[in-house]
């Protein structure tokens, strides 16, 4: 949201450059370990040939407009609720609680029986690397390889040309960021992965909520963070690799924020400030599922995978975020 937020009120494109080099190091790791063999790029969450394309839009509108309303992405939610935020803390149980209507409630037969019913069914495939295999007999592994470079070279080489963003807070943030969504993927499908399940004798990705390989996502995961904690005696409720990045990152920004000396409470200003976040919290729960991520799992994890679904997802919540941004001038000015 604030390198949107930058472009729309301020025209400068830094932190835009940061994700874009985060982006482009994400791809290239994701590719580099599927060409060395260490990961199967193919059995992610956003592989599939079947487009959701209106899912992937609606959802990331209303994510993106509801991230501006409620001061900032899942993500930055979690790390304002390390810090002390309890507005934060009411978005993350709104959000959390609209995000599971979404995958297993009323919202979830909404979204089946309309948008997602939606759909282009691609032969070749949803992703970049998938077409060159498809049209130019690429192996797999080199198809996808060549892309990452390339695109994620591109972005890298156009996010180097921002002189304000080349320093070393920049740098780390584009670069670390970028590499911890590598790092996911290689937590998920390499470490977590076993050939023959001992029960089922069938293939397995251990420790996600979907059951294929995943990488650092927000939306969903809080969710089922929500379901962990409140059927906590039900065994079958485990702690997923989602689940535990939730908490991961609240504790985190808790850790920097005493480290920083800049913990402090902070509550609503008003009626309307209230209002505006619980609006916001239900967009991005709903949009967040809907368009199946946020603007880490769909803006970071998945195009480091080259997918249509995700382009159109952040294409969506870009364009939310701004709507949000017009929405938010028109309440001051009318004040």
């Amino acid at each position: 949201m604030g390198a949107v937020s930058d472009i729309v009120n301020m025209g400068s494109w830094t932190r835009m450059r940061m994700w874009g080099m985060a982006v482009g190091v994400a791809m290239i790791g994701f590719y580099g370990m599927g060409w060395l063999g260490w990961i199967d790029t193919g059995k992610t969450i956003y592989s599939s040939g079947r487009i959701i394309w209106l899912s992937a839009l609606v959802g990331g509108l209303l994510f993106g407009f509801g991230m501006v309303l409620a001061s900032g992405c899942g993500s930055k939610t979690l790390v304002r609720i390390g810090a002390g935020s309890l507005k934060s803390l009411v978005v993350f149980f709104v959000m959390g609680f609209f995000a599971f209507a979404t995958l297993r409630g009323v919202f979830a037969v909404l979204r089946v029986n309309t948008v997602d019913k939606v759909a282009v069914d691609i032969a070749a495939g949803g992703s970049v690397p998938m077409w060159l295999t498809q049209f130019f007999g690429f192996a797999p592994d080199v198809s996808g390889l060549v892309a990452a470079l390339l695109v994620g070279g591109a972005l890298m080489f156009w996010a180097l040309l921002g002189k304000d963003f080349r320093t070393p807070d920049g740098l780390l943030a584009g670069v670390g960021l970028g590499a911890v969504i590598a790092w996911m993927w290689w937590i998920s499908g390499h470490l977590g992965f076993v050939p023959e399940h001992p029960e089922t004798l069938e293939s397995v990705y251990l420790a996600t909520n979907s059951g294929r390989m995943e990488s650092l996502t927000f939306t969903a995961p809080m969710a089922y963070l929500l379901d962990w904690l409140i059927f906590y005696s039900d065994t079958s409720k485990v702690l997923t690799l989602g689940v535990v990045t939730v908490v991961g990152v609240v504790v985190g920004s808790f850790v920097q924020s005493l480290l920083s000396r800049s913990f402090r409470w902070e509550g609503f200003r008003d009626t309307q400030d209230t209002a505006l976040h619980l609006a916001g919290a239900a967009c991005m729960g709903v949009g967040g599922v809907t368009a199946m991520g946020c603007t880490v799992g769909q803006g970071l994890s998945g195009l480091s995978t080259l997918s249509l679904t995700s382009a159109i997802a952040v294409t969506g919540i870009m364009i939310g975020a701004v709507l949000g941004f017009r929405f938010q001038i028109w309440l001051l000015e009318r004040e």
